[in-house]
């Protein structure tokens, strides 16, 4: 009996221990479990502490050292980066701090190149993460077209490659555009570029890793082969570096000497056939740059693969052509494609000229070029306003969106397309 009541209370004190120890453990992790969630709360809170302030600082910055009109500027530096691409580093000539920028965006440029009658205007994206030091832009030296080699080659890369020198000073306008990556978010992001254009969404990849941002990016980069991979060295360092940067490198015609798995990880065009592939689902916000035949691709690719179109963003090579299918299918709706059909003319009248509408050229500008009539134009993007042109009768559609549609009586002639016959100021 004893023995009975001994074991007895054995199993109770044991019982008793169980529960004490359930208690204690318990107790600890929830101690713990607290502690971490107020620490959360405490980095979230330190968090939004310093985007708010760096956004604070950002704006007082912008606006204390932002310029309007032209500024000069002296090339620091001019540092080759294969490919045919070379960097330039401008540095204030008055020596005064720079204004930030949104990564993604561009530079206009008023080059007094010789044998032209005025001066040009171009823009260039920014390819490095904001500086209060320096601007960088990185330049590719545009060949004749290869099944057309008697046409002559880009007028201002190529001026900017063989005539611009340490030293040199060029008159600059302020940072401007409306592609650019959205710095508030921490939302996964897809960054592509195309040949050269790299450029605006390197400032983007540059500025995600220098600011601490843990947000997942996948970084993809279609070149022909090692021999047009710039910043190689640079790309590899970010992917080596940070575990949250997913680095694809897309060769489209490699040579024998280049390695897949070393120079490069896929052996064909950037694509959303890749995407598929790749990435773990569609749930990203989309930046990418490059030449038209792979803008239109990704965004219908993006589109139809059920990809909400605020989540793709895009600067291209004649932008024009990227929504021409979505407004073209727009168009069909609402009857312009009827109106169109029917033909008429556009008259340009400094020209003296009246021409035919052929909608299959693309923008006003376009179609201007296509006929040796002159039209300035700097980022053919809708955003810089160096196409404005006035419009002396007749209305225009816009292809897409430009950055700040113009006064009324004017069009962006970059981005523009007529409704029916229009008279321009050309």
């Amino acid at each position: 009996m004893n023995l009975l009541i001994e074991l007895v209370a054995l199993g109770v004190l044991a019982a008793l221990i169980i529960y004490v120890s359930f208690l204690f453990f318990t107790t600890l992790r929830s101690s713990r479990l607290i502690a971490e969630v107020a620490q959360a709360e405490q980095r979230f809170f330190q968090t939004r502490v310093a985007e708010i302030t760096a956004k604070s600082g950002y704006e007082r910055e912008k606006n204390e050292f932002s310029w309007s009109g032209f500024r000069k500027f002296e090339v620091a530096r001019k540092e080759p980066e294969g490919g045919g691409i070379c960097s330039f580093y401008l540095r204030p000539h008055d020596n005064r701090n720079l204004p930030p920028f949104e990564p993604g965006q561009y530079l206009t440029f008023r080059l007094g190149i010789p044998g032209e009658r005025k001066p040009i205007m171009r823009c260039y994206s920014l390819s490095d993460s904001p500086k209060h030091e320096y601007y960088r832009v990185s330049i590719k030296a545009v060949p004749p077209p290869r099944d057309k080699p008697d046409v002559p080659p880009g007028l201002s890369s190529n001026f900017f490659h063989n005539e611009i020198s340490e030293g040199t000073i060029l008159d600059v306008r302020a940072p401007g555009g409306h592609f650019f990556l959205d710095t508030s978010k921490h939302t996964p992001v897809v960054l592509i570029g195309g040949g050269i254009g790299l450029t605006p969404v390197m400032s983007m990849l540059n500025l995600i890793v220098e600011s601490g941002s843990r947000r997942e990016t996948h970084f993809f980069y279609g070149v022909r082969n090692a021999d047009e991979h710039v910043m190689k060295e640079h790309l590899e360092n970010l992917a080596a570096e940070h575990e949250n940067v997913h680095m694809h490198i897309c060769y489209s015609n490699p040579s024998d000497d280049d390695v897949r798995g070393k120079d490069y990880q896929y052996a064909e065009r950037v694509s959303v056939e890749l995407f598929k592939k790749v990435l773990p689902s569609n749930n990203f916000e989309y930046y990418f740059c490059g030449p038209p035949p792979m803008m239109n691709s990704l965004f219908e690719g993006l589109r139809e693969w059920g990809v909400p179109e605020e989540h793709i963003n895009y600067e291209a090579f004649g932008p024009a052509t990227v929504k021409k299918k979505k407004e073209a299918d727009a168009a069909v709706g609402s009857g312009t494609t009827e109106v169109a059909a029917a033909g008429f003319d556009v008259e340009f009248t400094k020209s003296g000229r009246k021409v035919p509408w052929n909608a299959d050229i693309g923008s006003i500008l376009d179609f201007a070029e296509e006929n040796d009539i002159d039209i300035d134009f700097g980022c053919r993007a809708g955003n810089c306003g160096t196409c404005i042109t006035a419009i002396k009768s007749g209305e225009v559609d816009y292809l897409s969106e430009p950055g700040e549609k113009p006064e009324a009586g004017s069009c962006l002639a970059c981005v523009a397309i007529p409704k029916g016959p229009i008279v321009l100021d050309a």
